[in-house]
């Protein structure tokens, strides 16, 4: 039960972690404990034990019956029950809550829209897996609206940032690239599995600052997080994206994750 004071709930003071489980099995999961223990040292929060995490996102597996299922598991970790005002009491509660739902991998690339709602690179929780998540709802409503599947998110300097629910890639000259952290974008435990992959394979890879002008030049595009691994990019406000074997060859390197 989340109580009435819970500065998550209020304040969405807290951080959270979304990990596919395929038949019990994790994927990326000691990436994503880390990534939330980081986050908490950013926020000031005490960390989780990873081991309560891991106990208690494999019994809301079996209580939802996903054992032997493709599921999303989610951890929020919130800052726990702190009464009125913006501050924290002096030693914070934090409070651990796990959801399951299954989770079925999309095999249709994706349509990208372009949303008006801006990350703020300047703020820091715009490379934090926040509670507060309501500018990428409002993107990818913008986008739904739009007849599209996915927001295309910029941020306050007109930059290339990530979509709604996913990090961006693009493909130009044979050259990955993907905007850089410092655009406001959240490291992603599947982006850097990616990078990490590709360029142990041999392939170059650009994390940049940049403009949507250089898609222009892209000769495909895809996004990627952690339950879908890559998914190529249809079109991208009415820009067709013909199929294109370097996103096959860069799924492939991460089909062992999904």
């Amino acid at each position: 039960m989340i109580a009435a004071e819970d500065r998550g709930f209020t304040l969405g003071d807290g951080l959270f972690e979304t990990v596919l489980a395929r038949r019990g099995t994790y994927r990326l999961w000691d990436a994503h404990i880390t990534r939330l223990v980081q986050g908490c040292e950013v926020l000031g929060l005490p960390p989780p034990d990873p081991d309560a995490c891991l106990e208690a996102a494999e019994r809301k597996l079996v209580a939802a019956g996903l054992t032997a299922e493709r599921a999303a598991v989610r951890l929020s970790w919130s800052a726990g029950i702190g009464g009125r005002g913006l501050d924290r009491p002096e030693a914070p509660a934090p409070q651990l809550t796990v959801a399951a739902a299954a989770s079925r991998r999309p095999v249709t690339p994706v349509r990208l829209a372009t949303a008006s709602v801006r990350r703020n690179a300047g703020s820091p929780s715009s490379r934090l897996k926040s509670l507060s998540y309501l500018d990428n709802v409002l993107a990818r409503r913008e986008a739904l609206a739009a007849g599209a599947d996915e927001a295309l998110m910029l941020n306050t300097r007109g930059e290339l940032a990530c979509g709604g629910a996913a990090n961006l890639f693009w493909i130009d000259d044979g050259v990955l690239f993907t905007p850089a952290l410092e655009c406001g974008v959240l490291a992603g435990v599947m982006r850097g599995a990616l990078i990490a992959r590709a360029t142990a394979a041999g392939l170059a890879v650009g994390e940049v600052c940049a403009g949507p002008q250089v898609l222009k030049a892209a000769s495909a595009m895809f996004v990627t997080n952690s339950l879908i691994g890559v998914r190529a990019v249809a079109d991208l406000d009415g820009r067709p994206f013909a199929p294109d074997p370097w996103v096959d060859r860069l799924a492939d390197l991460v089909a062992d994750l999904v």
